[in-house]
């Protein structure tokens, strides 16, 4: 079972390591169960549905199923991402979500829920998968708390302007479409507007243009396919709707500096992630 099981209830540290490349946090991708994102300590930058943001310590982002996100991960950041298993995805928001909890006992209370559900996911005692899940319960609770008590003011307004829900729907087609080989032209003409208004409409909400987003998100796919599965290069190409193999190879080695050959055998040597799990039945 692969990381992005939607069944896997998981919590992985995050943390800029030799190991680890940055891109596993960074590139923009989307995963098929929802994320919960805690910075501890340390800052940067977060992108959720296309609009960026900044965080700090004490800072929990909810990111839904589906919602492309990429997380810029500085050498003095540190914190957890919990994967939420689908079959629980409701009791968590529909849209994304991002708190910034100021008071010391509401930090302290978070701490032990997220440090009781890692003793269950590390424990071995009968029933410590239904106490995780149960300890995930409690959770959820206290992020809904959370999200009730927040002052209005505390929601950024940016998220209901006109630009910023065109570029999130724009990410979502992307998640949708990404294999096809379309390009902006074609994703614009869907929404109803010029390339032009959709790349200006993406750099205001994220510095991107409409086809870094594109290609950020193939290329992270490519990253993936390539590290955990043997699938050969052509076909990997193929499925992503490159011309060639020799196209997607430039098409990566611009990118990366390497070619995929070179990336898989380095990545695929790499120590995975340190994450606590557990499989939800």
């Amino acid at each position: 079972m692969t990381m992005d099981s939607p069944h896997r209830l998981t919590l992985t540290p995050i943390a800029q390591t030799r190991t680890q490349s940055r891109w596993r946090f960074e590139a923009m991708r989307a995963h098929s169960a929802p994320r919960l994102i805690f910075i501890a300590r340390g800052q940067g930058r977060i992108t959720v549905a296309g609009l960026t943001a900044g965080y700090g310590a004490n800072n929990l982002i909810y990111v839904p199923a589906g919602v492309m996100h990429g997380l810029e991960v500085g050498p003095t950041v540190f914190g957890q991402m919990l994967t939420i298993p689908a079959a629980m995805a409701s009791d968590w928001p529909d849209t994304p979500v991002h708190l910034r909890l100021r008071d010391v006992p509401v930090q302290k209370q978070l701490a032990g829920h997220l440090d009781a559900l890692e003793r269950e996911l590390s424990s071995d005692l009968p029933g410590h998968d239904r106490a995780a899940l149960y300890q995930l319960g409690l959770l959820s609770i206290f992020f809904d708390r959370q999200m009730q008590a927040r002052p209005a003011e505390a929601v950024d307004p940016r998220a209901d302007t006109a630009a910023a829900r065109l570029v999130a729907a724009y990410t979502d087609l992307i998640e949708r479409d990404f294999r096809s080989a379309q390009g902006v032209a074609s994703y614009a003409a869907q929404l109803g507007v010029t390339p032009t208004h959709l790349t200006r409409c993406c750099k205001a909400t994220c510095g991107k243009s409409a086809l870094r987003l594109l290609n950020d998100r193939v290329l992270h796919e490519a990253r993936v396919m390539l590290r955990d599965s043997k699938t050969p290069v052509n076909r990997i190409a193929a499925g992503l709707g490159f011309g060639s193999a020799a196209y997607f190879t430039r098409a990566f080695q611009s990118r990366t500096g390497l070619t995929p050959s070179a990336f898989r055998s380095r990545e695929g040597g790499a120590p995975g992630f340190e994450a606590r799990s557990l499989t939800n039945p």
